[in-house]
């Protein structure tokens, strides 16, 4: 059905629309799979991706002040919303793409693993911090601070807490030892892991902890080659690199 609708919109665009360039807004935890998709498509279709990765509510900020997007894959079904709210998505063109999981992270590449039932989030930080996403805005964050609350952490957590622009920035506070601890996506404990970064994921938090993560995707502009983009991100080759990278493919 979904593959149904993006057809029907990519029939209805306009010839004159067409480029040979698109601009794809993604959320800063889609970078290793988006990158090594696109470059893919890229060859295959001789189109130019040009991909930026920020945090999923700065982007959305920027496409609402009249940035130019083509596609916008966001971590936030709240920001697609607001956008959706404000006219700026194509009817139709709106599909939920994939799922993650919400992982607790440690400085070092041994780090011991942890019990989220009797943390001690001080003993355990020390005279370090706890890095993450925007709590108040960007997904990561705000799912970071939902699920603390949710396990009865957040009041002796906050203290600790070092805020970050968007998920692979407080990634990178832990991995430069500038916070002993982060809560990150799963998919950004194995990019790390796969970089050789010195974190470890030491904890999984439960998934009732947190609203569902989803990452909603859908078209700004009425670009074919957008559509097309977003129809091979939703491919069976797209999916085996999405699910190799950690995040949970929905279908």
């Amino acid at each position: 059905m979904r593959r149904l609708i993006l057809s029907a919109v990519m029939a209805l665009l306009p010839a004159v629309a067409q480029a040979d360039r698109i601009t794809v807004f993604a959320a800063a935890s889609l970078k290793d799979a988006h990158d090594a998709i696109a470059a893919d498509w890229q060859a295959e279709t001789g189109h130019e991706v040009a991909i930026s990765y920020a945090g999923s509510a700065q982007l959305a900020q920027q496409i609402a002040a009249g940035a130019p997007a083509d596609l916008f894959v966001s971590a936030s079904e709240d920001w697609m919303d607001d956008l959706s709210a404000k006219g700026l998505v194509i009817p139709g063109s709106r599909v939920d793409l994939l799922g993650n999981t919400l992982v607790l992270v440690a400085s070092g590449r041994q780090a011991a693993l942890v019990d989220l039932a009797t943390l001690d989030i001080a003993a355990r930080v020390g005279q370090g911090k706890l890095a993450m996403a925007l709590v108040d805005s960007v997904p990561a964050g705000v799912y970071g601070k939902q699920a603390l609350t949710k396990l009865g952490l957040w009041e002796q957590a906050e203290p600790f807490v070092a805020q970050a622009d968007n998920v692979r920035a407080a990634l990178a506070l832990v991995a430069a030892g500038e916070a002993t601890l982060g809560i990150v996506y799963g998919s950004d404990a194995i990019a790390a892991a796969a970089a050789g970064e010195a974190v470890t994921q030491v904890a999984q938090f439960p998934p009732d902890s947190h609203d569902p993560i989803l990452y909603p995707m859908a078209l700004i502009s009425t670009s074919v080659p957008a559509a097309e983009f977003a129809a091979a991100l939703q491919g069976a080759d797209a999916q085996r690199e999405f699910a190799a990278q950690g995040f949970v493919v929905l279908r």
